[in-house]
């Protein structure tokens, strides 16, 4: 990675990261903890019984991704759509509580905020369930994210369009969203969903995991020839800048015109993967925002990955762990070479 990537040149990008805005486009989610033990199985059914001993409201989705952006500095500008209760007035104070504005999300009465619970017994996950709607946003409500983004996108560095398939991304909205881009100059960096791959045609970048990726190609990744063959079918058919599969304890993998950069994975301990996503695109957002090419943002979201995975519940980082993570893993395949 060090010739990816110096630890004077990180230390600079993530020096600048303070005066770079970012605009993130998404679905807002609020993610919902239930924390416990497990000592017996319910009499009831062979499943555990979870002794509860707290609960957490965190920001999720594309809220996460802000809140990424946030804690390691950058400036975020943010629109979605929540439904008028308890957990979208949440969401929103969380936002407010941070010095994020909130002007850009739009209340609809008729749908709920979408809530994830998950219930964590000894940083283990034991199930998930989720409150949602996944149609498509009311028009009424989408031309009013709309005209934000038309006002918002003048004082950004770069947009992320952050797709949880909960309704908000559709190809008008991406369409409109990469033109006013192009027109700008400002690159506009995906986290997809495989259902909407052909909405992000001319985007700057994508980064699916290695499912997305296995689904939206149709080609099984199982080894480094299938990986290329991958990557080399969503390039061509995205015709974006650059293309990142994030892949787990495999790392990740940059696509760019004629070339591939294999990045290892630098995470010691993995107790949560919740939200890990989120943290790559914020930091790889704020990155790019801040003057650094493909390959140094996508060896610093590597490091902000390998950082928050380690961390139970849907995490985030700061400057100054991110710049330990950096310098440790420098340090460490210096010594290995």
């Amino acid at each position: 990675m060090r010739r990816y990537l110096s630890l004077k040149k990180a230390d600079r990008i993530i020096d600048r990261f303070a005066k770079a805005r970012v605009l993130v486009i998404g679905d807002l989610i609020m993610d919902h903890f239930i924390w416990g033990k497990v000592r017996r199985i319910s009499p009831e059914a062979p499943v555990p019984v979870v002794e509860v001993t707290s609960e957490s409201i965190m920001l999720g989705g594309s809220a996460n991704v802000v809140n990424n952006i946030h804690s390691l500095g950058g400036r975020s500008l943010v629109t979605g759509v929540i439904g008028n209760d308890y957990d979208g007035k949440k969401l929103v104070s969380s936002l407010k509580e941070r010095g994020i504005p909130a002007e850009g999300i739009v209340v609809d009465p008729e749908r709920p905020t979408t809530i994830k619970t998950r219930v964590i017994a000894h940083n283990q996950q034991v199930v998930r369930f989720d409150r949602e709607r996944r149609d498509k946003i009311d028009p009424a409500c989408t031309e009013k994210v709309l005209r934000y983004i038309r006002k918002a996108v003048k004082s950004a560095d770069l947009v992320v369009i952050s797709d949880y398939a909960k309704g908000l991304i559709t190809q008008r909205l991406v369409e409109e969203t990469s033109g006013l881009c192009a027109r700008l100059g400002i690159p506009v960096a995906v986290d997809p969903k495989v259902e909407h791959f052909d909405y992000y045609k001319g985007c700057t970048i994508v980064t699916p995991n290695n499912l997305e990726a296995t689904l939206a190609s149709g080609v099984e990744i199982e080894n480094d020839e299938t990986l290329h063959r991958a990557g080399e079918v969503l390039f061509n058919k995205l015709g974006c800048e650059a293309l990142l599969i994030t892949r787990g304890e495999n790392g990740m993998s940059l696509f760019e015109p004629g070339e591939e950069t294999h990045i290892p994975t630098v995470a010691k301990e993995v107790f949560d993967v919740s939200g890990a996503g989120d943290t790559v695109i914020g930091t790889l957002a704020l990155a790019l925002a801040s003057g650094a090419g493909f390959k140094e943002a996508a060896v610093l979201a590597n490091f902000a990955a390998g950082v928050v995975v380690g961390k139970v519940g849907t995490a985030t980082l700061t400057p100054d762990e991110l710049r330990e993570a950096v310098s440790t893993g420098l340090k460490a395949t210096a010594k290995a070479r």
